[in-house]
């Protein structure tokens, strides 16, 4: 008897401690993805140039080593919002070069966040209720990667615009696997620090934004 008590209570510990994990994760993006809207629309009101973006992307990159590194102290806190800023801030050129291109650049924008909302609460949202373990996909979505990194390069130099929105594409269904797999590791006690989890998460929903962006915009864009 006392085993089994002893297992029990091991068992609503391992609960408790997946759906802190859980809680936390999910406040913690919200308020990543808030405060990079913030220094989004910052960065668009200073007309930030697209050279300056790129730089704060690299840098943004760059921090998820801080951030893992620093991710069981508070200092991970400090660093997973200097991502955060970063990231938002380097999306700010990309924005402006929408609205001025385009004539419904605005409609291209809207239309892009609204679909990548749609995608992570659908998926994530899936993850959570189900409580099914998805680990398989990691294998696919990993070599996946590795396949959509080559083809990004390749194509600098092809410049072929089928090719580019196939690879749009190609990300939007990685990242969504991304979404799937990584919920469902938090969900199953596979991931333990929220931290970690929330860069994970925040990765998948920015790539998602930013390929929706540039498939919405050469196929509905008018200029």
């Amino acid at each position: 008897m006392n085993e089994v008590e002893l297992n029990i209570g091991r068992s609503q510990d391992s609960a408790l401690s997946i759906n802190k994990v859980v809680r936390n994760t999910y406040m913690l993006l919200s308020m990543t993805l808030f405060f990079s809207a913030i220094c989004a629309t910052a960065s668009m009101a200073m007309q930030v140039s697209q050279g300056a973006g790129f730089m704060m992307l690299l840098g943004g990159f760059g921090m998820t080593f801080v951030v893992r590194a620093t991710a069981k102290s508070s200092k991970g806190l400090v660093a997973v919002f200097v991502f955060a800023g970063l990231m938002g801030a380097a999306l700010g050129p990309t924005i402006n070069a929408y609205l001025i291109t385009y004539v419904n650049g605005s409609a291209i924008v809207a239309q892009a966040l609204g679909g990548t909302a749609l995608i992570f609460l659908s998926l994530s949202g899936y993850a959570l209720t189900s409580g099914k373990n998805f680990n398989f996909l990691g294998g696919f979505i990993f070599t996946g990667m590795m396949v959509v990194i080559v083809a990004m390069i390749a194509n600098i130099f092809l410049q072929i615009p089928a090719f580019s929105l196939a690879i749009s594409s190609a990300v939007i269904l990685l990242m969504s696997g991304f979404i799937l797999f990584d919920t469902s590791r938090i969900v199953n006690g596979g991931e333990r620090n929220y931290i970690m989890a929330t860069v994970s998460l925040y990765l998948s929903i920015f790539n998602i934004f930013v390929h929706l962006l540039h498939l919405l915009g050469s196929l509905t864009g008018r200029q």
